[in-house]
């Protein structure tokens, strides 16, 4: 049993999961500054205030297990991307207090409005510069972080970060759309088709860009002959987008979701299928990074008890709050 394999699958469970739940809230707030109206601001804030805590689990998760089952990687990405990753704590926890106080406030519940949408929006764009500069790689001597501070100041990890703010976008108006209806629904739906279009666009930039800066990239893709296992992809993206805009088009409460949903994991997959297999692209692999099997072994028994956990309580919320959001019900 290859334990490494193993981890490396349950940190990438758990990322995605973050990504595709936390996601959709961290949207809701991005595209909040669109509805003005503080009735739907409250329809909207409804929809995701019995949840959002729980679905940031899994950030929880996946630096755990990180720390756990590669601990070398935990400390050279925590070392080299600091600044990016303090600055994304800082704004969820603004957007974290906003929830809590927004709700309560009369004369300041603007402010906390404005705390709401930033936290969010800042809390999306550095997790995208963070992505965007672990994928460029990261100046690593002697099992240590060697580069400057601002290594990842880049323009590829800004486009990073504004590319996953609107994959958020996207989710949290396709989350609202299922859990609006009448007007405040046609409304996003509207809204919908062009963040899918802007989504898209992202994709086929950092897609070009991606090879055309990494050598080592561009010959995984090109000469060792995944390109032709990689050519599902794309065309799935695009039957999937095509499949967006139909289900826009005919006002279908779920199914935007779900297709958000699916463009994300095939950007996922194409994610790890370029970086494999590496813990840290281009310097240090799974292998070289894993800790040593006893600890790998006696950690994997706690995230066999820990994980089922968490996939029940997260379905049980979900389960509880269905349904279309009601004006003037009260979560807290």
């Amino acid at each position: 049993m290859d334990v490494t394999i193993i981890w490396a699958a349950i940190i990438a469970l758990g990322l995605f999961m973050y990504v595709a739940l936390d996601g959709f809230d961290l949207g809701v707030g991005l595209i909040f500054p669109f509805f003005p109206e503080e009735d739907e601001r409250d329809i909207m804030i409804n929809t995701i205030a019995p949840i959002w805590d729980g679905n940031e689990t899994w950030l929880v998760l996946g630096g755990a297990a990180l720390f756990a089952a590669f601990p070398e990687v935990y400390s050279i990405v925590l070392s080299a991307l600091y600044l990016p990753i303090v600055t994304m704590l800082v704004c969820l926890i603004f957007r974290g207090v906003s929830f809590e106080i927004r709700e309560k406030a009369t004369r300041t519940k603007n402010l906390w409005n404005l705390a709401f949408v930033a936290g969010s929006a800042g809390a999306a764009f550095f997790q995208g510069v963070i992505l965007g500069a672990y994928l460029q790689g990261i100046p690593v001597a002697d099992g240590v972080f060697a580069g400057p501070s601002f290594f990842w100041l880049t323009p590829f990890s800004l486009l990073s970060g504004f590319g996953l703010m609107a994959t958020y976008a996207l989710l949290g108006a396709c989350w609202l759309a299922m859990k609006t209806d009448g007007d405040f629904q046609q409304r996003l739906h509207a809204l919908i088709r062009p963040l899918t279009l802007v989504l898209l666009a992202f994709m086929v930039v950092v897609s070009i860009w991606t090879p055309l800066t990494d050598a080592k990239i561009a010959a995984r893709w090109f000469a060792s002959g995944l390109l032709y296992r990689l050519i599902p992809v794309p065309f799935l993206v695009i039957v999937t987008a095509l499949f967006m805009l139909r289900a826009v088009r005919r006002r279908y409460d779920t199914t935007p979701f779900l297709l958000a949903l699916l463009l994300v994991l095939l950007g996922y997959i194409g994610l790890l299928v370029s970086i494999w297999p590496y813990a840290i692209p281009n310097v240090i692999t799974l292998d070289e990074a894993a800790a040593p099997r006893s600890s790998q072994l006696f950690t994997l028994v706690g995230a066999v008890i820990i994980l089922p956990i968490i996939l029940i309580y997260t379905t049980v919320g979900y389960r509880v709050f269905r349904g279309k959001a009601v004006a003037g019900a009260k979560y807290h």
